[in-house]
């Protein structure tokens, strides 16, 4: 193809252009952009940079008519599509899992319990961990809390055992003293309730640009974080430090009253959601002032 016969088709695609098209265009240019932005700095990121290479390189064989290379080339472009599921299969397993936890997927599958369940359940549960952080911190005790929302995390819990506890400082306290068999791993919350101790968590998937000087209850908060919307707190046996990982990122130095807030607001406070014949959330904020 000479650059005359490109030129042509350019101007019959131009010719021909609707605003249908336009949308159709600027809608893929957004899945793309957002597939980019959630694959940078991974390791698909360095398969897009040889798939983009492998089209260049089919490109540039067709235009100098090498048939060999340029067949080569088009086989194993025809059949990439299923190479790329493959290979993308983590990356397209959190994009299916952050779609399943938008308001649309919430909204059309139901999921979730009304406020009154919600805010019944995690109010005391809620001052238990706030209190036990505290205490923890105090004593350097190293602590590692989940708190499960709507992504269930039954992987992690069968790896650990299961309690089905009452939250309280005591219990806390009794589960990460150091000599106790409980300790090292986290406890995982389900409705209010220690569901699981002593529970592996998942690596964070860009552990080499994790600071160095993070310990590994730290990393596997993160880790945890990236893979679902649980709320991970962490509390340092080195300096006390409490911690909170959500959405894979790591926030420091909380207090009992900035834990006590972040968790109502990501327990209690979010947008009204309603399926036919059911509220599925509503602002605690609204609930209080009706009472």
């Amino acid at each position: 193809m000479s650059l005359h016969d490109i030129k042509d088709a350019f101007l019959s695609i131009i010719s021909t252009l609707q605003f249908i098209d336009v949308i159709d265009v600027a809608i893929l240019a957004y899945v793309i952009y957002i597939l980019l932005k959630l694959i940078r700095e991974t390791r698909a990121g360095q398969l897009v940079k040889g798939i983009v290479l492998l089209v260049a390189g089919y490109f540039i064989s067709d235009f100098l008519e090498l048939k060999t290379v340029t067949y080569l080339l088009k086989q194993t472009l025809d059949n990439g599509l299923i190479a790329m599921i493959i290979l993308f299969q983590p990356e397209l397993r959190r994009v299916l899992e952050k779609a399943g936890r938008t308001k649309f997927g919430v909204r059309m599958f139901g999921i979730g319990q009304s406020a009154d369940e919600t805010e019944q359940m995690w109010e005391p549960a809620i001052e238990a961990i706030c209190d036990s952080c505290v205490e923890l911190s105090a004593t350097l005790t190293g602590a590692l809390i989940v708190v499960e929302r709507q992504v269930r995390l039954g992987e992690q819990i069968e790896t650990g055992t299961l309690l089905n506890a009452t939250p309280s400082k005591e219990v806390f306290g009794n589960i990460f003293y150091p000599k106790t068999p409980l300790h090292d791993g986290a406890v995982i919350m389900r409705d209010g309730i220690i569901l699981a101790a002593a529970c592996f968590l998942p690596k964070p998937q860009k552990d080499e640009q994790i600071n160095k000087r993070l310990g590994s209850r730290h990393r596997a908060a993160i880790g945890m974080s990236e893979n679902s919307d649980a709320i991970v707190i962490v509390v340092s046996e080195e300096t006390g430090q409490i911690s909170v990982a959500m959405n894979g990122v790591l926030t420091r130095d909380y207090t009992h009253d900035k834990l006590k807030n972040l968790l109502n607001k990501e327990l209690f406070e979010q947008n009204e959601l309603s399926i036919p014949g059911k509220k599925l959330f509503s602002s605690h904020s609204e609930r209080r002032k009706k009472d």
